[in-house]
């Protein structure tokens, strides 16, 4: 029994630390450090930067698994949203650059009409979970 709750707990800690590197090499990709880096001079401090990215992630990810709240009140959660915004902004804009890229995807795989569709539907997924997610959380 304790040998099958072990490696149930290897292979668990495992796949989050795939899913977590391919999360934050994601946002590498994408350009949000580099461009953020650009656009506000600090080169000199891109270790910190990053830094801080990986441990914000981390401790968004303890806080969100073992339901511990932000301790100091509500100055302080102004402040987190204030953060994860900002973020968030970078985020969206750095992925709305990318959306450039789908023209060269609907040319490599022949599509010829209907990347509007295909653009709705990736948009209407992901509003319709978000709204399950909400609206599951909210009410349960």
């Amino acid at each position: 029994m304790y040998l099958k709750q072990l490696f149930l707990g290897i292979v668990g800690l495992c796949a989050g630390g795939v899913i977590a590197a391919g999360i934050f090499a994601f946002i590498v990709t994408i350009g949000v450090v580099a461009r953020l880096i650009g656009k506000t001079h600090t080169a000199k401090h891109t270790r910190l930067i990053e830094d801080f990215i990986v441990v914000g992630g981390t401790l968004g990810n303890v806080m969100n698994l073992y339901q511990i709240s932000i301790p100091g009140g509500y100055p302080l959660l102004i402040l987190f949203g204030l953060g994860a915004g900002v973020f968030v902004g970078c985020l969206i804009m750095s992925l709305a650059e990318t959306l450039n890229a789908l023209p060269v995807l609907s040319r490599r795989i022949r599509l010829a009409t209907g990347i509007q569709y295909i653009i709705l539907a990736i948009a209407a997924g992901k509003g319709i979970g978000a709204a399950v997610y909400f609206f599951r959380h909210f009410a349960g």
